[in-house]
């Protein structure tokens, strides 16, 4: 059985040495959100596809702007859940317990921090390449687990990867974040070889160690025997991170929708209006007629409808607290909340699916980035394959040295290729992909 007062560290990964010098102990996790909304790797998100194509004449929403507003409703599940687990374990009052919605927050974050262009059309194009693509060819050349971690290229995995890797220059330890956001952002667990037909792990095989060293310090419970391919149980956190995530998704999607008029206004309210008992429902229309305008009417809907399924992830997440603590808990919150709140989150998911992600302009953006990505990948593996070619050295010498394209393994000059183009933005992938192709030249 996990426990709190493990779970919750202050230790910072790569900074393990000086942890008993600093005593401010309650201002480590906020430092961890500081840390991150100040990088560049969370500032580029702001040009990458959330799910319809980048802000237009109507703006919606982009991987910046959503991670932002999963920080806000994770602070909300910590702060309520913590309040809650301290009523539920008074003994804990002087443990780190009360800093769960800082360490949400700040995983809340960092959570899509991995992903590459072109939302999740990028993470399958990176996939296919090395499955279905020229990537076959190196198969032979990896070993099984190597060739796993890049058939199934997943941006959670990448994440980890961003905070905890040390890029040339760069000091140890990555962003040297706190061991419980680090265990928090990892939603799979397990290494790539369990992946089966799903493009879901945790970490790839050059983190594995870092994250068994998390786990280890964290008393996170191990699921695998000695010989297996690595599985842990998730850190209770990662459900709290997950739930923000599924909750802003799928609730700002719909609202997005309605402006670029997938939705009609009609059905858009009646969406929202699911989630709302009668009395409730009265109350919110009377609030509704006190403004004219249909998007503030929505808007007001919809962070009534997040409210409402704040607090029913909540209460799920408390409910279950023995299960999660022990490993045994399956599938996400959302899942598992209370009806009719459920019932009404299932019908916006699959009106999102019949009518959102099928959508022109969205089909439009994963064809193009699947083209976009294959491309680079493939250019750019050639160039550090055969770097004494003199195309090779054009392309290697546009890369930031942070890269490691001389890595002393295939594998290790792979992942420097996929760490470059994993940090691009939409925008700067298009731009080097139209150079390459020679249809954009500098000042012509």
């Amino acid at each position: 059985m996990m426990n709190w007062n493990q779970l919750i560290s202050n230790k910072r990964f790569g900074l393990e040495s000086l942890h008993e010098v600093r005593k401010e102990d309650r201002t480590e996790f906020q430092r961890d959100y500081d840390r991150l909304i100040f990088s560049s790797p969370f500032r580029r998100l702001q040009n990458k596809t959330q799910v319809f194509p980048l802000p237009g004449s109507i703006f919606v929403h982009n991987r910046l702007t959503h991670s932002l507003e999963v920080s806000c409703v994770g602070r909300s599940l910590g702060n309520d859940a913590a309040r809650l687990l301290l009523q539920k374990h008074p003994g804990l009052a002087g443990s780190h317990l009360s800093e769960i919605g800082a360490i949400v927050s700040a995983a809340c974050l960092a959570h899509d921090m991995g992903n590459p262009p072109f939302g999740h059309s990028g993470e399958k194009a990176i996939g296919t390449y090395f499955s279905e693509g020229k990537g076959q060819a190196l198969k032979s050349l990896l070993s099984p687990a190597e060739w796993e971690d890049l058939t199934h290229f997943e941006g959670n995995a990448n994440a980890f990867r961003l905070l905890t890797h040390q890029f040339r220059g760069r000091r140890p330890g990555g962003f040297v974040l706190t061991y419980s956001t680090l265990a928090s952002i990892v939603k799979y667990p397990f290494s790539s070889q369990l992946a089966g037909g799903k493009q879901k792990f945790g970490f790839f095989l050059s983190e594995q160690d870092d994250y068994e060293r998390i786990a280890r310090e964290l008393g996170i419970t191990r699921l695998s025997g000695e010989g297996e391919p690595v599985r842990y149980a998730r850190h209770p956190l990662v459900y709290l991170v997950e739930a923000a995530d599924d909750i802003c998704y799928q609730m700002m999607d719909i609202e997005d929708a309605h402006k670029l008029k997938i939705l009609t206004s009609q059905e858009t309210k009646e969406l929202y209006a699911c989630f709302f008992p009668e009395e409730r429902l009265e109350r919110i229309r009377k609030i509704c007629r006190l403004v004219t305008d249909t998007n503030e009417q929505i808007a007001y809907l919809r962070s009534s409808a997040i409210g409402v399924l704040t607090k029913a992830c909540v209460e799920t997440f408390v409910e279950h607290e023995e299960e999660i603590l022990s490993g045994t808990f399956q599938g996400p919150l959302i899942k598992q909340i209370a009806q009719p709140v459920r019932d009404a989150y299932r019908k916006c998911s699959d009106t999102a699916f019949a009518k959102i992600y099928c959508a022109k302009d969205v089909l439009d953006i994963e064809l193009a980035g699947y083209q976009v990505i294959t491309t680079l990948v493939d250019l750019m593996i050639e160039a550090v394959r055969y770097p004494h070619k003199a195309y090779s050295q054009l392309l290697i010498n546009r890369v930031s040295h942070q890269y490691d394209m001389q890595a002393p393994t295939l594998y290790g000059k792979i992942q420097a290729v996929l760490d470059y183009i994993s940090g691009m933005t939409d925008v700067y992938a298009l731009d080097l992909y139209r150079k390459i192709n020679g249809n954009s030249l500098p000042a012509v």
